[in-house]
């Protein structure tokens, strides 16, 4: 008997895949699915609010008017392109895309009633949940680098800064992607294991998001050190430009701890939060409403 070239001995049951080759099988479906659902067009109009702005700082500079101003100084383009990411995408964007899609890799099968199909296959239930997590890594770095990438040549020229600008920037711009693909990845892994293990994911997911991520995050004292935030906010100076500003943002943010702390400390919150959504997964009995 052959099979895609490979002669398997007859009546010989073929061997499930490994959990790698069953995770990509996944991923390679779950990818074109989330690029047009319903839910990337809602949030792709959210990641376009801020080039909206950026072409609004833009169209103010056209007026020979200063984009912005702090203490009456005027501020560079890539102070202000730095000031967005961590205002915009890194506070709001991504814990947005992260509670949005996390919390639905596992929840969207159950309300399909689709779950039953994947789970009959030869595959390792944990793979369904790796895969529908690279898938979701991808869907939103598709849809955030096109906007990152507009805000960032609209706004760098600004205060007339113009192609040397962009190039002094272009070091911090990947500084930014960098963080921006840290932060999706390390909010997608706490709240897939969210989907994974409750129900009702969604409104716990923006509970979590508000309450503790923000509210949580600016309270004095120790508490904030189980924030995902806090070791984010911590890398936010060491990607900006430096600048005036960025004193300020340090000075928001006293109490901080090293980047290669922060990198360990979240690299073992998405492993530790992946391993349980996948083990969530693996060992959960789903019940599919009728």
């Amino acid at each position: 008997m052959s099979t895609h070239g490979v002669t398997l001995p007859v009546g010989s049951p073929a061997r499930a895949p490994s959990l790698a080759a069953a995770s990509f099988r996944i991923f390679d479906l779950s990818l074109g699915e989330m690029l047009w659902s319903r839910r990337s067009v809602f949030l792709g109009l959210v990641v376009g609010a801020p080039v909206i702005i950026a072409v609004i700082f833009r169209t103010v500079e056209l007026f020979n008017l200063p984009a912005f101003r702090l203490n009456g100084v005027r501020v560079g383009g890539n102070v202000i392109f730095g000031g967005m990411i961590w205002l915009l995408y890194l506070n709001i964007i991504v814990p947005l895309l992260g509670v949005f899609y996390g919390t639905s890799l596992m929840a969207d099968e159950v309300e399909d009633r689709t779950l039953t199909y994947l789970f009959t296959r030869p595959i390792p239930r944990g793979a369904v949940l790796i895969g529908k997590y690279l898938a979701y890594l991808a869907c939103t770095g598709l849809i955030l680098l096109p906007s990152v990438m507009l805000v960032f040549f609209l706004a760098a020229p600004l205060g007339g800064g113009g192609l040397p600008a962009i190039a002094r920037g272009f070091p911090d711009l990947l500084k930014d992607l960098g963080l921006l693909g840290l932060g999706l990845a390390v909010y997608g892994s706490v709240f897939a294991f969210i989907g994974a293990q409750l129900k009702r994911p969604l409104l716990i997911g923006l509970f979590f998001m508000v309450f503790w991520e923000v509210f949580v995050f600016l309270l004095p004292g120790y508490l904030k050190r189980f924030t995902v935030a806090y070791y984010l906010q911590a890398l936010v100076p060491h990607a900006m430009p430096q600048d005036g500003v960025v004193s300020a943002v340090q000075s928001f943010f006293k109490e901080t701890t090293s980047p290669v702390t922060s990198v360990a400390v979240l690299a073992v919150i998405l492993f530790v939060f992946l391993s349980l959504a996948a083990r969530a997964v693996d060992r959960r009995e789903y019940v599919l409403e009728q």
